[in-house]
């Protein structure tokens, strides 16, 4: 698959960019496998950028490679200027934090986290130290040893030794794999904070899009050794550019369309014979068929022959096929005439009743929430498969 990454370009030479710069870096391992594929990419200083993707996608090697851990087959990474492509991982202004924390067990928190400095012969060793314990909430648990915090108080400790070092960049890989949902989400938070106060680059690696959301500014979603498209998540999940990030980013519909006209606003196209409309800043396809997308809590569901307040797309003789309560919202599936199944999500404000398996309904959306992807593209490229 081509690459369909909107990287930044900066009208400066490399030497001058202070943020962290990847320029054609490929990893091509010995069995011929090729992790990496001709990647650009950029991140501003101060940023918090995520590298997004299903197993096996690139974004690891990616991270690897910045830390200097693997060394790339080609290209270049610079970092504040320089070039570190192949600087040896100690030379390098990163720190990494690992999925296994990886603390020393036989010393208290104070003394983990002042190791780095201590190994430096750093001055003021014990104020910083407080300081970054104070960042981290952990003031107060100084002079236990790791095995005496939860896992999230572990996965704070880890940070702030990182971060005492004041590195360039800070690089996440998977670090919050190991707890459980709910905490996980309060540590979704609280990185985020902590990398706000503190301003660094942080760069972390998750096949979570949830945590990908939540905590990074920009997310590049990486499918087979390259960036599928980089942006805000806002940006990526609401107007998608391939179909693997509309299915890999949240859920998406994907029905069969034939282009009937474009103009400057507006691409009018022909599904199964209803006629919609997709902001032409939407369409992604010069092709003369497409996939027209359209998330399913943005589709309303409503009785036969309903006034439905989403003027422009509408499409009845559908049939509730699947009905799945999940309290703040009912998620159904319809059996459209043309035979696919669309997935919609309503939320339970109580202005509508649930539906029941076997009722006829029509569906309706808003054309200014469609978008339209190439058709050569798998429909089902990205889409999460249950384990």
């Amino acid at each position: 698959m081509s690459q369909v990454a909107d990287v930044p370009t900066e009208q400066v030479g490399d030497s001058s960019y202070d943020g962290l710069r990847l320029r054609g870096v490929s990893k091509t391992y010995p069995n011929g496998f090729t992790a990496v594929d001709t990647l650009d990419l950029d991140v501003p200083r101060g940023s918090f950028i995520a590298l997004l993707g299903p197993s096996g996608c690139g974004k690891t090697t990616t991270l690897r490679m910045v830390a200097g851990l693997e060394t790339p087959t080609s290209g270049e990474i610079r970092l504040a200027g320089d070039d570190i492509t192949y600087a040896k991982p100690y030379k390098r202004p990163v720190n990494t934090v690992f999925q296994n924390y990886a603390l020393f067990p036989h010393l208290d928190i104070f003394e983990n986290v002042a190791f780095g400095l201590k190994r430096r012969k750093v001055k003021d060793v014990e104020a910083q130290v407080r300081e970054m314990l104070a960042l981290v909430e952990l003031d107060s648990q100084a002079r236990k040893k790791p095995t005496q915090l939860s896992g999230g108080q572990q996965q704070r400790v880890a940070l702030a030794r990182a971060l005492i070092n004041r590195p360039e960049v800070l690089l996440l890989d998977e670090p919050l794999g190991a707890l459980d949902l709910k905490l996980r989400r309060s540590m979704q938070i609280e990185i985020k904070r902590i990398q706000t106060e503190v301003g660094l680059t942080f760069v972390h690696v998750t096949h979570d899009q949830e945590e990908a959301m939540t905590m990074a500014d920009t997310v590049a979603v990486m499918n087979a050794g390259v960036i599928e498209q980089l942006g805000a998540p806002e940006e990526l999940y609401e107007n998608p550019r391939s179909t693997f990030v509309a299915n890999f980013l949240g859920q998406s519909n994907l029905i069969e369309g034939t282009v009937v006209s474009r103009g400057s606003d507006v691409t009018s196209v022909d599904m199964h014979g209803i006629g919609v409309s997709v902001p032409t800043g939407r369409t992604h396809t010069d092709g003369e068929k497409g996939w027209i997308g359209i998330r399913p809590e943005k589709v309303l569901i409503g009785e036969e022959g309903e006034a439905l307040d989403a003027p422009g797309n509408t499409i009845p003789g559908g049939v509730v096929t699947d009905v799945s309560f999940n309290g703040v919202s009912t998620q159904y599936l319809v059996r459209m005439p043309w035979g696919q199944e669309l997935a919609v999500f309503a939320q339970n404000t109580g202005r509508t009743r649930i539906f029941r398996r076997g009722d006829r309904v029509e569906l309706s959306w808003r054309p200014e929430y469609a978008f339209l992807l190439d058709f050569s593209q798998d429909a089902s490229a990205g889409a999460q498969k249950g384990d």
